[in-house]
């Protein structure tokens, strides 16, 4: 198979991105690959991989010379979408004054993980989520993105972006769009991608700027050793939390809390959803009952799991906290030949199919940006510092209490999560 579509592969070279006769050169030879083909219509997808400066030169040149000639001519595009809410209006800009929403997918692969894609199913699927999917049930929603390396080599770009815009600011945003929003009127087929997106928008439109005291900053210790760091007292954070609310009736007054961080103990992105104390319980029980929490694990491994209390086996009769599990790899690919797809071709063949749910569309970033915007200014122009942390550690000291504070959020330190496995901590 490989080999097969290696065959059907060729290259086509320019001396720039808006090169005019190497882009006539590549629609010379598309041409002739199409009419040698039995297809009556001829499709071509442009995938932008390329730095935010040369969108409009290059929308430009394949505007002007390679667009299809009786097919559709669609436009992915890799972030980043600027890094404020001013170079994201001239990113939009550039391509838009080319082509319109209707070619344009602006790609999140987050948006096109399992785990995310998931959440529409599980939400308006099941009858049992949407009595307690409530400010009346929720303590609080977590989303967390932690991987366990630095920068390594990258710190050149990374130091003019940072945690903030390089994770939550899109990646987990975008996934909290879907966890909060209402139900649109279509989750399937024809005109379904514009409903479920024109959701998410009012989801960030009940949302205020991100203030200061709403943003803890960390950065690990040895980060402006990378060589391709210039500036050796960036405070550049690596590690952020961001405190926000929805203001709707549905969330007002639950506390979101966004977390990300590099060179931390682990790899992990997931969904935390902790409930609100069982009524009564610890006066029923003589004792403290656990919160119930379901979490939603993106990766490494796509799992969900709902902690829940049974009796604690044997002659006790206290509350034990457990979980009901499905984990995806053992339940639903544990033979040989399948495999569970990964995002970037769940999204391209969504491109394929116009299928725009998965995609942002250009309101959303303008919105998330004016979220994020003054609070990322305020930080660089104050020059505010973050917190230094040891590399491999669960981040910096300080933040356990700041994250209880502002979320609410109770451990369980019973309780423990290790491969399925629950085992009582001494």
């Amino acid at each position: 198979v490989v080999e097969r579509f290696l065959k059907r592969c060729f290259y086509q070279a320019g001396s720039g991105y808006g090169d005019v006769k190497g882009w006539k050169a590549l629609d010379v030879k598309l041409k002739k690959t199409e009419k040698a083909s039995k297809s009556t219509t001829w499709n071509r997808l442009f995938y932008f991989a390329i730095p935010p400066n040369v969108f409009a030169e290059t929308g430009e040149a394949i505007k002007l010379n390679c667009m299809a000639p009786n097919g559709f001519s669609r436009m992915i595009v890799e972030k980043p979408f600027g890094r404020d809410l001013e170079s994201c209006k001239q990113i939009l800009g550039s391509l838009g004054q080319h082509f319109d929403e209707t070619n344009l997918f602006r790609i999140d692969h987050y948006l096109g993980k399992e785990m995310t894609q998931n959440l529409l199913v599980m939400r308006f699927g099941n009858v049992w989520m949407e009595s307690m999917w409530n400010r009346k049930c929720v303590q609080c929603v977590i989303l967390t993105f932690k991987e366990p390396f630095g920068t390594d080599g990258r710190g050149g770009y990374f130091d003019q972006y940072g945690i903030i815009r390089d994770i939550i600011q899109n990646h987990l945003l975008q996934v909290m769009c879907l966890l909060c929003m209402e139900c649109p009127n279509k989750l399937d087929g024809d005109g379904a991608g514009e409903k479920i997106r024109d959701e998410k928008v009012r989801v960030i439109e009940a949302m205020e700027e991100v203030t200061i005291d709403n943003v803890f900053l960390g950065q690990y210790a040895g980060y402006s050793d990378d060589p391709t760091i210039t500036n050796k007292e960036t405070n550049c954070p690596t590690f952020a939390m961001v405190r926000c609310f929805i203001n709707n009736p549905r969330w007002a007054g639950v506390p979101i809390i966004f977390k990300a961080g590099k060179a931390l103990n682990e790899r992990k992105a997931e969904m935390r959803i902790q409930f609100k104390d069982a009524p009564a319980a610890e006066h029923l029980f003589g004792t403290t009952v656990p919160r119930n929490e379901m979490v939603i694990k993106l990766q490494p491994e796509e799992t969900i799991y709902m902690k829940s209390n049974i009796k604690t086996p044997g002659f006790s009769s206290a509350p034990i906290q457990s979980e009901l599990e499905v984990k995806y790899d053992t339940r639903y690919f544990g033979d040989k030949g399948s495999t569970n797809p990964d995002a970037y071709s769940r999204l391209i063949l969504d491109v394929l199919r116009g299928r725009s749910a998965a995609f942002v569309r250009s309101d959303e970033l303008i919105r998330s940006w004016e979220i994020f915007t003054p609070v990322l200014h305020q930080i660089e122009s104050e020059n505010i510092q973050p917190h230094i942390y040891r590399t491999g550690s669960r981040g910096p000291a300080e933040a356990d209490k700041w994250f209880k504070e502002k979320s609410g959020y109770v451990r369980n330190d019973e309780y423990a999560y290790i491969d399925g496995v629950v085992s009582k901590k001494a």
